[in-house]
């Protein structure tokens, strides 16, 4: 008898009137700073987590080498603390077991956690990292999507500012380890381009009041200026440069104007604004960067973060080509992400050693209330616009 009802099972199965047994969901976690000081780059990155995982599962799955699975997320959050996040990458591998892993935010985030996916093995694609400490790191676990790093950055900053009309600035600059660094090469970068650094000052990561510094950048009458802000100081300085009357051509932050509320909150006086960031949905090039512009708004109702959203989406969509030809044996996905190159939001990635091999260093501007690349030429979708 058990035997005919186990048969009729199957035959109904088969015909599609009742559902097959599901499959086995693909376990994938990370870390995320979603309190803490870095708490407001957090939503930047889970959202673009959350919109490829549902996008995934909406579409039938993970194709896991020929095999359709769902996609579970696994999370935990790291307090914006780096050696928390190495303590939680160990818990997901050791004791929660996951397939795959996505990565934590920040650089320091990073690099904590390269040494625990080499000890164990554990290939990761990273994305929101940008130091020239990640050549240091051992290459065959760990590799870093974005081409925003320090030493490219300051020389390419310095010519686009060149380029347009900028004959003195003054720099300030937060003391955290991603500003510092790019300190150390812009400063050479300006001087090498003939560009007058009139005022050079530094501040705290928790500064709650910018009027002093900006009142010495109004006093100085440079026609650019450089703020090596994280996003929390780029809405400070923001608010107060309109209260100071800060007005000059060339205004550049470092990290912050991409958040979509960044331009909500500023309105027309955030207009011309220059920051870090290599991908826009304008590229006609990269045909999936419209699509996914689109479904991100239509999801979230508001536009993604140009620079980590766009990273951490970057970052899944290499992992799910990877996946597609390697499955989830550990070996075949380190050689899969190591030697192939990936149809991205941001064109063509490939790597070589730890680095994306392909994406120019590049710079956006905030035009009428939209981000538009303008740097370097071959991917703008816009020219540079005096503020």
């Amino acid at each position: 008898m058990k035997r005919i009802v186990h048969f009729i099972a199957l035959l109904l199965c088969s015909l599609g009137l009742i559902p097959a047994q599901a499959a086995e969901p693909v376990r994938i976690g990370f870390s995320i700073a979603k309190t803490g000081l870095f708490a407001q780059a957090a939503p930047s990155q889970i959202t673009a987590y959350e919109l490829w995982a549902n996008q995934v599962n909406a579409a039938g799955g993970l194709d896991v080498a020929g095999d359709r699975r769902p996609v579970e997320l696994v999370w935990f959050d790291d307090e914006s603390d780096p050696a928390k996040s190495a303590q939680i990458y160990e818990k997901l591998i050791s004791d929660e077991k996951v397939d795959l892993l996505l990565a934590p935010w920040g650089t320091p985030h990073h690099l904590n956690v390269a040494g625990v996916v080499e000890r164990h093995g554990f290939p990761m694609v990273g994305n929101t990292a940008a130091s020239v400490a990640v050549r240091e790191v051992q290459p065959g676990n760990i590799w870093f999507s974005t081409s925003a790093i320090p030493d490219r950055i300051g020389p390419e900053l310095a010519a686009l500012a060149k380029q347009s009309g900028v004959k003195s600035v003054a720099i300030i600059a937060n003391v955290l380890p991603f500003a510092q660094e790019n300190l150390q090469f812009l400063v050479p970068a300006l001087e090498a381009e003939g560009i007058e650094i009139a005022l050079n000052e530094s501040y705290p990561p928790d500064i709650s009041d910018m009027t002093g510094l900006l009142s010495q950048i109004k006093a100085a009458g440079v026609d650019g200026i450089i703020a090596l802000s994280y996003p929390a100081d780029s809405f400070l300085y923001m608010g107060q440069a309109r209260e100071v009357g800060i007005d000059v051509s060339f205004e550049f932050l470092l990290v912050g104007p991409t958040i979509s509320a960044f331009s909500q909150a500023f309105g027309d006086f955030a207009d011309g604004i220059v920051t870090i960031g290599h991908w826009s949905p304008h590229q006609s090039k990269w045909s999936r960067a419209k699509p996914f512009f689109d479904a991100y708004v239509a999801a979230y109702e508001m536009n993604p973060d140009y620079l980590d959203t766009a990273l951490a989406y970057m970052s899944c969509e290499i992992l799910e080509q990877a996946v597609a030809t390697a499955g989830l044996d550990r070996d075949k996905l380190r050689t899969a992400i190591a030697s192939s190159t990936f149809d991205t939001i941001n064109g063509e990635v490939s790597f070589e050693g730890v680095e994306n091999a392909v994406t120019p260093t590049a710079f956006l501007q905030l035009q009428g209330g939209d981000m538009h690349l303008i740097w370097p030429e071959d991917i703008a979708t816009a020219s540079f616009s005096p503020r």
